[in-house]
């Protein structure tokens, strides 16, 4: 076993990354390592999602997801910048197709105003010098609003911290988790999330220090930061937390234009959000390679990386099952999950929804892309929960929810769960 770590990250997403740089930043002489059960970084939330430098401008004032967008809309492209990620700063368009959407666009106004963002509002001809291809009867656009090679800049984060003397070990998952004397082992409480976590006993743990043993070893840690995304709410049992919450997972799929058909959409167009319903919608995205993709559908998924529809581990579907808020949040929105299981299934009606914002559209434009798994908490009353979510006592912190805008605000959440961090570093 190797010396013992002051500070170990479980999770090399960007979050979990963007952690361990600002730890080495924050306290050079710490000794940190990140710990990731993948052959490298950024294989799941970080390598799968629309690659959106995100404004801010949906989150309610005061909101953790608020205040971090923000910053991170700022603090990434300088980053990317110095660290040559591919990004661009293109702004969007936020469209209403319809009269009901006209007053929900006027408040996305003000709300962008009291953010600081700068906010332009359009009207249908306006629109089309940005966009000549999509329609709409009035728009807004948001100038901060960027894309980015998440998993480059997740890669640029890793080797920040291994220049910095921090250790990441890939290949290693986390199988138990000891202190003072109990042992938690990966599985147990996978029923009811307040349940017990199935503690054995293991003297090997010690007196102020974390053991962690993983698929390829042990590490022994005065402080574990809990950043496992998709697999957060296990890891904080194993920690002997009660999170309260369920990660259940959303399959966000997408299609991507032909390349013949790809000037279609110059850059970034979204629909203005339905309040109803907890997702944005399908959205039109130019990543910063040039490829155009369409999505995603919110359906959900029958695993916790269950990026193909037919990807079935019966232990997250029987979790899922289980907890009594997947029943409750299906029963207040069946109605928009079974259109978009609808538009799942048939790429007629993907294509005619999709048509609201661009008429031209055929379903033959159309290519799979590949799909991404949303980590979104949700709590027992079929609430999902909507900020930004962190907890922990004693050497752990734990990283509950961060899905969107979660890439686009690592770098001020790595502060934060940083300063949690070394706080627990420094009672320890």
């Amino acid at each position: 076993m190797s010396r013992t770590q002051d500070v170990t990250v479980i999770g090399a997403g960007i979050v979990g990354l963007a952690t361990a740089y600002a730890i080495t930043r924050a306290a050079p002489a710490a000794k940190v390592t990140v710990l990731d059960k993948e052959e490298g970084p950024a294989r799941h939330q970080t390598g799968h999602n629309s690659g959106v430098i995100h404004s801010g401008i949906y989150y309610p004032p005061g909101s953790l997801k608020a205040r971090y967008a923000l910053a991170g809309a700022a603090e990434t492209p300088a980053f990317c910048a110095a660290h040559g990620v591919p990004h661009a700063v293109t702004g969007k368009l936020i469209v209403a197709t319809g009269p009901a959407e006209l007053p929900r666009l006027e408040a996305l106004a003000a709300r962008g105003r009291e953010h600081g963002l700068d906010v332009t509002e359009l009207g249908p001809a306006q629109i089309a010098r940005y966009e000549p291809h999509v329609a709409g009867l009035g728009a807004l656009h948001v100038a901060s609003t960027g894309v980015c090679d998440f998993p480059a800049m997740a890669a640029a984060l890793a080797e920040e911290v291994t220049a910095a003397g921090g250790t990441i070990r890939y290949g290693e998952a986390v199988t138990a988790l000891s202190t003072a004397g109990t042992r938690r082992e990966e599985g147990a409480g996978t029923g009811d999330p307040s349940a017990d976590t199935g503690a054995r006993r293991d003297e090997s743990g010690g007196v102020g220090t974390v053991l962690i043993r993983t698929s390829g070893g042990a590490v022994r840690s005065r402080v574990v930061v809990n950043c496992a995304g998709l697999h957060s709410d296990r890891v904080a049992r194993m920690a002997g937390h009660r999170p309260g919450a369920r990660i259940v997972p959303f399959r966000g799929e997408f299609w991507q234009l032909a390349p013949e058909r790809a000037d279609l959409v110059r850059g970034l167009v979204y629909p203005v959000p339905d309040p109803r319903f907890p997702f944005l919608g399908v959205h039109l995205t130019r990543d910063v390679h040039g490829h155009v993709h369409l999505g995603p559908n919110a359906v959900p998924a029958a695993a916790r990386e269950g990026y193909r529809r037919g990807t079935v581990r019966l232990r997250d579907l029987a979790g899922t099952a289980a907890f009594p808020g997947t029943w409750r949040i299906l029963r207040r929105h069946w109605r928009d999950e079974a259109g978009e299981v609808r538009r799942s299934l048939s790429k007629r009606a993907f294509t005619a929804a999709a048509r609201r914002l661009l008429p031209a559209l055929r379903p033959e434009d159309l290519r799979p892309a590949p799909a991404g798994v949303r980590a979104q908490a949700l709590l027992p009353d079929g609430t999902l929960v909507d900020d930004f979510l962190f907890a922990g006592e004693g050497p752990f912190v734990h990283v509950l929810n961060a899905p969107s805008p979660a890439a686009t605000a690592a770098l001020p959440i790595g502060r934060e769960i940083a300063r949690r961090a070394l706080e627990a570093l420094e009672r320890g």
